[in-house]
């Protein structure tokens, strides 16, 4: 890995999908991690990083739906370019998230890198 997975743990960074990949096998089965996928519901059934869970940027209570989630829990961020991802860290840093991780690309890197997804 080229960062320390202790300080992943620490700071809001982008990561490369490689290590967004060792980050989630690192942490798949810990209560406090989610790993959201922020593309549409279409994207999304298109193939997607297992456990992920799908909430869409576009939605109009986007902000609102993000104003629910325990800010306590560490964040692993993706979508399709990195680009939707740069900004859901923005969005959750106003609102008070501190340990946020984007990958870098988003799918389309992460594809790229021959790393699973899953329609399920």
């Amino acid at each position: 890995m080229s960062e320390s997975e202790d300080d992943i743990d620490q700071v809001v960074r982008n990561i490369p999908p490689q290590d967004a990949f060792n980050f989630v096998e690192k942490n798949h089965d810990d209560p406090d991690f989610v790993l959201l996928d922020v593309r549409t519901p279409k994207e999304f059934s298109r193939g997607h990083i297992e456990g992920a869970l799908n909430l869409d940027f576009y939605a109009e209570d986007f902000q609102e739906q993000l104003e629910k989630k325990d800010r306590d829990k560490k964040y692993l961020l993706c979508c399709g370019s990195g680009v939707r991802g740069v900004k859901t860290v923005a969005i959750m840093q106003d609102l008070g998230f501190t340990n946020i991780c984007n990958i870098l690309g988003g799918i389309t890197m992460w594809k790229a890198m021959d790393l699973p997804l899953t329609q399920e």
